[in-house]
């Protein structure tokens, strides 16, 4: 499916406003960044091929494993790319909650989950 850049960053608007106040928070610190897709380069450096999906990514320090120095560094961020979300849903409602869901996945990895956690949490 294919929505405007508008309808889009309209929806991921409604996730973070959906948001727990506990993960809401982190919001101020970890900004989130919309791109149309991933860089090859991000891509080989994440080990995803051409036909994989990378939905989101998390760049930056946990805020677990953060020492004083470390916060003065680069601020995290997370992306979320747009076209491989829209590719993977037949509709709004699908799109809408596949954000969500990056969304929540991707601010896991900032609070320090990993990937077996966040599945087992339902953000995989």
């Amino acid at each position: 499916m294919t929505i405007s850049p508008r309808k889009f960053d309209f929806l991921l608007e409604q996730a973070i406003d959906d948001l727990p106040p506990q993960f809401a928070q982190w919001l101020d610190e970890c900004p989130v960044i919309v791109e149309d897709e991933p860089s090859e380069q991000m891509r080989r450096e994440m080990g995803v091929d051409e036909d994989g999906d990378l939905l989101g990514s998390f760049n930056g320090v946990a805020i677990t494993m953060r020492s004083v120095d470390e916060a003065a560094g680069l601020p995290a961020h997370i992306m979320i790319f747009r076209k491989p979300l829209m590719e993977m849903c037949e509709s709004e409602e699908e799109l809408a909650d596949e954000i969500r869901i990056t969304l929540l996945h991707e601010l896991g990895h900032y609070a320090g989950f990993d990937e077996d956690d966040l599945e087992r949490m339902g953000y995989a």
